[in-house]
């Protein structure tokens, strides 16, 4: 469902209904049925027959007010996620589409998590995982994810990249049926300009000499104001970035409207939605459902290739 006060629940609802969904896989949708009545309701639209609704204490559906950031909203969004691992990880789902979260919400609601990608990764007991955002005509892979810009260097290694870049590979691998050629993005202006603009590249180096031992087709590290560029376009399958922005902004640029986030590292098929809870127009009819359905035909796909097993942690 996502936040309840946020389009979750409408994409959710229109998703239900697509052709396109019924022709992959059977949904379950875990929200608050109160929630999903409401929005129905107002929109004009049939609640999903398969809904599992989770038990979220002190919440009231019809207090909820379409656009406002709230504690219970975090509760019951937070709710319907453990439920849906949950539920994964006993093999009652084949897979979990996820749909948009406020993080203020979520912290509001004392859930000590700041996003999706840990909070999962934390309930399946691993450690690792990488956010892969994934479209047939780019994909992208974080280093790291939701953490402030200051402390990006002193989570970056040799290490880290070379798992993230193993991981991205396998991933991009059998999802499009051949060997990758990979990018890995600078983290300062022109690369650093060989230490001229900061020390924090020379990292990508011993990554990138370990990765091509490994047989791995890598380069790195590329100017990141280039890297996306047309010619680098044709030349690359994917890009390894070293923090959020550098890779959310160019892959949102080209495929907002129906690109989908990838967990990889899971013991679990983890899909979702590349957007955000959009409340100036929750509730109002006016929500694109694209993300989702793609979200969810690719959660679908992953399935039939790997079985309930997602994409486990390349050490």
């Amino acid at each position: 469902m996502g936040d309840p006060a946020g389009i979750g629940p409408e994409v959710a609802l229109k998703a239900c209904m697509d052709a396109r969904i019924a022709a992959v896989c059977q949904p379950v949708v875990i929200a608050s049925r109160g929630i999903m009545e409401r929005v129905a309701g107002r929109l004009g639209l049939p609640v999903p027959e398969s809904l599992n609704e989770p038990r979220i204490p002190g919440f009231d559906a019809a207090a909820i007010l379409p656009g406002e950031i709230h504690p219970l909203c975090g509760a019951a969004a937070g709710a319907c996620i453990e439920a849906a691992i949950a539920g994964c990880l006993r093999g009652d789902f084949d897979a979990m589409v996820t749909g948009p979260i406020n993080k203020t919400a979520i912290a509001a609601a004392g859930i000590d998590f700041p996003g999706h990608t840990e909070w999962i990764a934390s309930r399946c007991g691993v450690t690792g995982e990488t956010m892969m955002m994934y479209h047939p005509d780019i994909a992208v892979a974080l280093a790291t994810c939701h953490q402030p810009l200051l402390s990006v260097p002193g989570s970056l290694s040799p290490e880290r990249l070379i798992t993230v870049t193993r991981q991205f590979h396998s991933a991009l691998k059998r999802l499009r049926g051949r060997k990758p050629r990979l990018a890995i993005c600078g983290f300062n202006p022109h690369a650093g300009e060989g230490g001229l603009f900061g020390s924090e590249d020379e990292m990508v180096l011993p990554a990138v000499y370990e990765l091509l031992q490994l047989g791995l087709d890598v380069e790195g590290p590329l100017p990141a104001d280039t890297a996306f560029a047309p010619p680098n376009r044709r030349r690359f399958d994917g890009w390894v970035c070293l923090y959020h922005d550098q890779g959310l902004i160019p892959f949102k640029a080209l495929a907002f409207e129906d690109g989908v986030n990838v967990t990889l590292g899971l013991p679990i098929v983890r899909t979702s939605v590349d957007h955000g809870t959009a409340f100036d127009i929750a509730w109002h009819g006016k929500a694109e459902h694209r993300s989702l359905i793609a979200a969810i035909e690719l959660a679908a796909r992953l399935v039939l290739k790997e079985g309930s097993a997602g994409f486990p942690v390349l050490r």
